[in-house]
């Protein structure tokens, strides 16, 4: 048996072990990185996020605004993703029963996707239930092995295993609750989903690593605007092909593409590790992400919004259609100011300019036909101040 345990960071080797016992991993370890299969399992989230902004789009464009939805659907989401993000930042082994359990995490993960669009409609959660199932088990089990492998950490790795079962068991429940009672119900399962981690690391602190998990939260980050930048590209394709270009549709893809751009730059402008130091700044940082997620994916929504107003095909007011790319920029900018930029204390001006921001952004659908061209302005003068009192960003360090 000591023949296969093997020191080797997770997810480089071609091979892994066939087993070893699951102990907590360094969180002080250097160089710690996302892994292929980490990386595999935050690509397959593109499909869920894609298709909850889809449904969103459509709604709005017909003038009906399903944000409560949108956000109910958001969570199903990003709870998964963010479960098992950090489990693995803390009990990644790399050997063969955590890759297959990975595995079926990941498939669980597809068929919440395929159930997105029944949720959204219709208030069906059943497959998005089933999908949360065979994740849920695969997680349970994770946490007993943490448990059974790791002695100084059994009593938080079991706490978890059993807030995790008991929550899938009032999911299951709540699918025999009639729909239209069904609302408080569900919060109260989204408080006690929140609750478990924070009752189960009172019995002892998991060993999340700062770096690796502000480096997961970035890929997601990125993931959600990418999927923003590729809505919006096919949008204005389909006007293109549907002889529908004209210049008010290429200045609004223009400027929503510096959006998407000042986006990426103030999120990414200041690394998030430093000041990750304890469980009191993680919980606060990792749950207000939810915030920051669901925003930049009502962005690519409001972005295919305004792309059928511009065109014809969307039933809404000029003002609804720029308070559909207008109210998610806002609600960004400020999570983003208020988890990412203000723990720096990187003085007044860049905190008020943050908030001046916001607060220009809700007012861009004053603009009416440049709403689109204002946002830009304001993303590329929030930039401006920026670099001026930051200082040329950020560059992680190579390996």
């Amino acid at each position: 048996m000591g023949a296969m345990v093997r020191i080797r960071r997770p997810g480089v080797g071609a091979n892994p072990d066939w087993y070893r016992p699951m102990r907590a991993r360094d969180g002080a370890e250097q160089h710690r990185s996302a892994t292929p299969l980490e990386l595999l399992f935050d690509l397959c989230f593109v499909v869920a996020v894609a298709l909850a902004a889809d449904e969103l789009h459509h709604e709005l464009s017909e003038g009906q605004l399903e944000y409560g939805r949108y956000l109910m659907v958001f969570f199903a989401i990003w709870w998964a993703w963010m479960n098992v993000t950090w489990f693995a930042s803390a009990y990644d082994t790399d050997d063969v029963p955590y890759r297959l359990a990975m595995f079926a995490e990941i498939a669980g993960v597809l068929i919440l996707a395929a159930g997105v669009p029944r949720a959204f409609q219709d208030a069906d959660f059943a497959v998005v239930t089933l999908g949360y199932a065979v994740m849920r088990v695969a997680l349970a089990a994770q946490w007993l092995r943490a448990g059974l492998g790791h002695p100084a950490g059994r009593t938080t790795a079991l706490r978890f295993a059993a807030g995790v079962t008991v929550c899938m068991i009032g999911w299951a429940l709540l699918l025999l609750v009639p729909v239209e009672r069904r609302v408080p119900w569900l919060l109260l399962m989204i408080v006690a989903e929140l609750l478990v981690p924070l009752w189960a690391e009172r019995a002892g602190r998991t060993s999340w690593h700062p770096e690796h998990i502000a480096e997961r939260y970035g890929l997601f980050t990125l993931i959600v605007l990418g999927e923003t930048v590729f809505a919006a590209t096919l949008a204005v394709q389909a006007a293109l092909d549907t002889g529908g270009a004209t210049r008010a549709l290429l200045i609004s893809a223009g400027a929503g593409l510096v959006v998407v751009f000042g986006m990426w730059w103030v999120y990414f402008d200041q690394p998030a590790a430093r000041f990750l130091v304890s469980n009191r700044e993680g919980f606060l940082w990792g749950y207000g992400h939810f915030v920051i997620f669901a925003s930049a994916a009502a962005m690519g929504a409001g972005l295919l919004v305004k792309v059928d107003h511009i065109t014809g095909t969307a039933h809404i007011s000029p003002a609804a259609a720029g308070a559909a790319v207008a109210v998610p920029a806002a609600v960004f900018l400020f999570a983003v100011w208020f988890l990412q930029v203000r723990p720096h204390h990187r003085g007044s001006a860049q905190n008020w300019a943050f908030l001046a921001a916001v607060g220009l952004a809700l007012a861009a659908p004053l603009a009416g036909p440049a709403t689109l061209p204002a946002l830009a302005l304001v993303l590329a003068a929030l930039v401006a101040v920026c670099v001026l009192t930051t200082g040329a960003p950020h560059q992680p360090a190579a390996g």
